[in-house]
């Protein structure tokens, strides 16, 4: 895994547990509003949605805050219209960030966004500037430990791609419309799943083996992460699990 990615996970698990939750509630809601907006309110013919609700349950939303969100995507209840926008730009080193948001104040946003990344060290780019260094994916994180030859026969057999390992954990990764189905089908093997989810994967990442300058791109990562309209962020960095366990200490 990416440092990136392995601070990513590190965030998600850190968000379900600190003060934090309320936070990633308010984003995840969000996510499940726009994506009833935009698919229909029955997670069985629109699978954005059912990733969207999964990913609610893993958090700990509760069933009817989940179910009024999907009410006010679908024009049921009376709610906020979302619009979705991502950015891109640079962190210090010249590592490739992707922000995704979703807000109710396009110039509000694009304003403290450009305001983030200025003050940590980064810069705005032109879309498209460094979109093309990443390619969507689903991943799924399943517990470990597991015989790999096993989990490689039952991923190949789920219609998985491949699989990495993260610590005791390892990560399946999926085409992203596959990732529901792959899903169902480790969980029916008996594969204990810890997460499943839609992500923009780095093609090549950077190395990162200074650590003051690895703590300046993860300090930036962290506060666009804070920032409410923030959904997803990011980047094609790869540091080592001892920098970014001192950062998160």
């Amino acid at each position: 895994m990416s440092g990136h990615s392995k601070w990513a996970t590190t965030k998600h698990r850190k968000g379900a547990k600190d003060s934090a939750r309320a936070k990633v509630f308010a984003k995840i809601i969000r996510q499940v509003e726009v994506a009833a907006r935009e698919g229909g309110g029955d997670p069985a013919s629109n699978a954005s949605l059912r990733t969207m609700y999964q990913k609610a349950r893993e958090a700990s939303v509760p069933i009817d805050t989940i179910e009024r969100a999907i009410k006010r995507g679908t024009g049921e209840l009376e709610g906020v219209r979302y619009e979705s926008i991502s950015y891109e730009g640079y962190a210090p080193g010249g590592v490739a960030v992707i922000v995704e948001t979703l807000t109710d104040n396009r110039n509000r946003t694009s304003a403290e966004i450009k305001h983030v990344f200025s003050k940590n060290g980064g810069s705005i780019a032109e879309p498209g500037a460094v979109s093309w260094q990443f390619d969507r994916k689903g991943i799924i994180e399943v517990k470990g430990p597991i015989d790999e030859d096993q989990l490689l026969e039952w991923v190949m057999e789920a219609g998985g791609e491949n699989f990495s390992a993260s610590g005791e954990n390892f990560i399946v990764t999926t085409e992203p419309h596959d990732v529901g189905i792959v899903r169902d089908a480790l969980e029916g093997f008996g594969v204990k799943i810890v997460s499943a989810d839609l992500t923009l994967v780095a093609q090549n990442v950077i190395p990162i083996e200074d650590e003051t300058e690895a703590k300046k791109i993860l300090r930036l990562m962290d506060a666009i992460d804070d920032h409410d309209d923030v959904q997803n962020v990011y980047a094609n960095f790869d540091v080592s699990d001892e920098i970014l366990a001192s950062f998160e200490g």
